[in-house]
């Protein structure tokens, strides 16, 4: 009995040791990614909260692009996206709290209406008027929430690869766990970073299939700040939340009046679109959309050009 325990023991010292060492690694990752790739943009205070965005300045109607969960303002550069509407318009890039370098303060929930009037104030900060509003994955959830509380600020969603509707989410629970109390503390500052840092490679490739993952993004995304553990904090306490998220705010769609974009990849293997965007399409007049053939989640990556074009023809 006593062997047993003087065992149990030497486990558990192993494994606090353990993932001490990790955490320990975690932040010195962190900081060497903060110093490879400085923020992009611009840091402005928005209600005691830094956020940080990006800005191409230029003519034409404002464009703000809104991530999704695990990315940063980064993604629609990578993407593309930035310089196919920078030719024409003001585009602005602005890090969800929690990523990249935007803040996310514990002193409150950062549901998608928190996140979408952080923003909202943010872009009036800055002079934008009536922006075109695109949301990509989780993002859109911040998109729609800013256009029903402030419709007349908003001139038209664009709403790219989104989850729209609650449905049974395995992996919202697997989250939902690693967010207990206690848990939590470990899980992000030592197993959830380097967990993630493991299941990268395959990660990627499942959120591009059926397509493949294009250069540009193993190359050119600072994969480095996306592992810090602020952010896997923030894309933790997302991802377990994106049930109630949609199931507030799909009660009221029907209030949105403005020109409605939807785009979607028809082998999407991380959303289930049948039931998410091809039914907001069917339930609001005011949206058109549009499945993309052998495209997956990310549709902005593999179909630039057509993202943009829609984009484009609601500016």
């Amino acid at each position: 009995m006593t062997n047993r325990i003087s065992k149990g023991a030497a486990w558990l010292a192993g494994g606090a040791v353990a993932l001490a060492g990790a955490a320990v690694f975690n932040h010195v990752s962190a900081r060497a990614a903060e110093k490879k790739f400085p923020p992009a943009g611009t840091l402005i205070d928005v209600d005691g909260v830094k956020v940080h965005y990006t800005d191409t300045g230029g003519p034409g109607d404002a464009i703000v692009l809104i991530h999704g969960n695990a990315s940063l303002v980064q993604d629609f550069e990578v993407a593309g996206l930035v310089s196919r509407l920078a030719a024409t318009h003001r585009v602005i890039s602005f890090d969800r709290p929690g990523y990249g370098y935007t803040e996310r303060p514990t002193d409150r929930e950062w549901t998608a209406e928190a996140q979408a009037e952080l923003l909202a104030s943010a872009a009036r900060q800055i002079g934008v008027v009536r922006p075109v509003v695109v949301g990509h994955s989780w993002g859109t959830l911040v998109a729609m929430a800013w256009a029903l509380a402030h419709p007349g600020e908003v001139k038209a969603l664009a709403l790219l690869a989104g989850y729209y509707y609650p449905t049974s989410r395995p992996d919202s629970r697997a989250v939902a766990v690693a967010e207990l109390p206690g848990i939590a503390t470990v899980f992000n500052n030592a197993w959830g970073p380097l967990q993630t840092r493991i299941v990268r490679p395959l990660g990627n490739k499942m959120i591009f299939a059926p397509a493949e993952v294009p250069p540009a993004f193993n190359d050119n995304m600072p994969f480095g700040l996306m592992l810090r553990p602020q952010q896997i904090r923030a894309s933790g306490e997302d991802g377990a939340q994106m049930p109630a998220n949609v199931a507030r705010l799909s009660a009221r769609y029907n209030k949105l009046q403005m020109p409605i974009v939807v785009l979607w990849g028809d082998g999407d293997k991380l959303v289930g679109q049948a039931e998410q965007s091809e039914r907001l399409v069917a339930e609001l007049p005011t949206a058109a959309g549009e499945a993309m053939p052998g495209v997956g989640h990310m549709i902005h990556h593999v179909r630039p050009a057509a993202v943009a074009s829609a984009i484009l023809a609601l500016a």
